[in-house]
């Protein structure tokens, strides 16, 4: 487990990574009460939030940004494990920090994120949904960068800002979408059901039956709500799947194309460039 904690004008970053072989949890508590949003990266690390005699489990976690409001009395807890590692950045501020901040960020928590500015109980749920495509790019840079010194918290600062920038911006197009509460858990239950299926995925018409919608509205609609279709996702799941995995296992590129559900070895290579910028082989250790 490593814990960094960053202080940008008056924001928290808390960046927080956790890869284990065994089933560990890790437990954490804020000083004070906090606003804060959370991204989560390519991890699928479980989540549990405990305050009081009441607690809120989040299972699927991979690529979420969870706004929320948590006082010093609200416990965070991760179990990490072998196939769920933890990847997740904490953006927090104070409540009495909200006027100092700076490029009207302020402005837009107490709009946008009103409930949590003016709080009701030890933990509030803000906003959450699952992170676009730019979103999620951040994230991963963030993550993987290899600067140093004062060049990395150059390039740090730059992605917080643009961070926040899309979650804003993401949070006012959701509230202008007219896709129902039931509809957005089928269409996430479709995206679990492609990312638990990267090498043998089901066609339009199969993930239509088991999330029960149509085709038409699963296209128009998944499009919609995580800003890629649904055959794009798929591939860039894949691909980043195929990444990670030959970056840190010890797989072959073929057992890693296999993996990810590509019978030709050209094929992976081509997509693998065309989206990285180089092939597999220049990342092999």
């Amino acid at each position: 487990m490593t814990r960094d904690i960053i202080d940008i004008n008056d924001f928290t970053i808390l960046v927080e990574t956790a890869n284990t072989e065994q089933e560990t949890v890790d437990s954490c508590f804020f000083d004070e009460p906090l606003i804060a949003v959370a991204f989560y990266g390519s991890g699928n690390v479980d989540l549990t939030v405990k305050y009081g005699n009441k607690q809120k489990a989040y299972n699927y976690t991979k690529g979420l940004a969870l706004a929320f409001y948590a006082s010093n009395e609200v416990e965070f807890i991760h179990t990490v494990s072998a196939l769920k590692p933890l990847e997740c950045i904490v953006i927090a501020t104070s409540i009495r920090s909200l006027d100092k901040l700076p490029n009207q960020e302020g402005e837009l928590f107490s709009e946008m994120l009103q409930q949590l500015v003016n709080p009701k109980a030890p933990y509030v749920e803000g906003p959450s949904f699952f992170m676009s495509p730019e979103m999620q790019n951040i994230i991963d840079q963030i993550f993987n960068n290899r600067y140093e010194g004062k060049t990395k918290m150059l390039f740090f600062k730059s992605q917080i800002t643009s961070l926040l920038a899309h979650f804003f911006g993401q949070l006012s197009i959701i509230s202008e979408e007219t896709i129902s509460a039931d509809e957005r858990q089928r269409l996430q239950h479709a995206k679990e059901i492609l990312t638990s299926n990267l090498d043998n995925p089901p066609s339009l018409s199969e993930l239509s039956r088991e999330i029960g919608l149509n085709t038409f509205k699963l296209k128009k609609n998944f499009k919609e709500l995580f800003g890629v279709p649904v055959f794009k996702y798929l591939q860039n799941e894949r691909l980043t799947t195929a990444h990670h995995l030959i970056k840190n296992d010890k797989l072959s590129i073929q057992e890693v194309a296999w993996h990810v559900g590509y019978d030709s070895l050209s094929s992976f290579s081509n997509a693998f460039a065309k989206k990285f910028g180089f092939r597999p082989s220049e990342i092999k250790h």
